[in-house]
């Protein structure tokens, strides 16, 4: 019998989102973000890139505002407000010191209870080879939950007036090939096609088929292939661990 997915925590109010690039978030669980914002939760988004990089067609300086304003549209579709940018370079984020203290300082600033990043394993489930950023990105916001909590890691931070924040119950992992835990896509998926499509720009570069319809049959596809192993629902998926 196929192990059934458990559904994710519902008991929680705030939410911080870390990924690397603009996208990766709407590739990855915008349908469940959606229905987390309808509930009345709060979700806020945390970029360590502006994608400056993404676009083979556009030079850094002419990519990276553009790749903003879309994400920034694209997060209000499922009802994010609050989007920020890290300004570590598109490409060649390192792992290391500075990544874990900036994400630390964004989870001291938001107070989350839920953190949600994407996979930070080397492979996609051992298919294909995963982006060093999103490997860098992953491990450091596994890593910064913790830092977050201890005073003794980054003092500069509590000097700052960014005290040590111990309320992280949980990181969830979008894009796990390991996933444990899913939220029913159906009530958010029309709105996350929505909010994939709203970074035109980048997927229209990426791919010469039609953008709704990439965007459609790219998510729709993903959450029905997760609905054997939750009760035939359409789902999105998360690797959970508790803090």
């Amino acid at each position: 019998m196929t192990e059934q997915l458990t559904p994710m925590p519902a008991d929680w109010r705030r939410a911080l989102a870390v990924v690397a690039h603009p996208d990766d978030l709407e590739y990855g669980c915008a349908a469940a973000i959606a229905d987390w914002t309808d509930g009345g939760r709060e979700v806020s988004y945390l970029l360590a890139t502006r994608g400056e990089a993404g676009i083979d067609s556009l030079s850094p300086e002419e990519c990276a505002p553009l790749r903003e304003r879309e994400q920034r549209a694209s997060a209000a579709v499922v009802g994010v407000t609050t989007v920020e940018f890290l300004d570590h370079r598109d490409g060649v984020i390192e792992y290391g010191i500075p990544l874990r203290r900036d994400i630390a300082a964004a989870i001291r600033r938001h107070r989350p209870e839920l953190v949600i990043t994407l996979n930070h394993r080397d492979t996609w489930g051992g298919v294909a080879w995963n982006s060093p950023d999103h490997r860098a990105v992953g491990r450091a916001t596994l890593d910064a939950a913790a830092d977050a909590g201890n005073r003794w890691i980054f003092p500069e931070l509590t000097r700052a007036g960014l005290l040590p924040w111990n309320g992280v119950r949980w990181v969830a992992v979008a894009g796990s090939a390991t996933p444990t835990h899913a939220v029913d896509a159906a009530p958010g998926l029309e709105r996350s096609v929505e909010s994939l499509l709203a970074h035109r720009t980048y997927i229209e570069g990426l791919t010469e088929q039609n953008p709704e319809a990439y965007c459609r049959s790219f998510l729709t596809g993903h959450a029905q292939s997760a609905a054997e192993r939750f009760g035939g629902r359409p789902a999105v998926t998360f690797e959970l661990f508790a803090r």
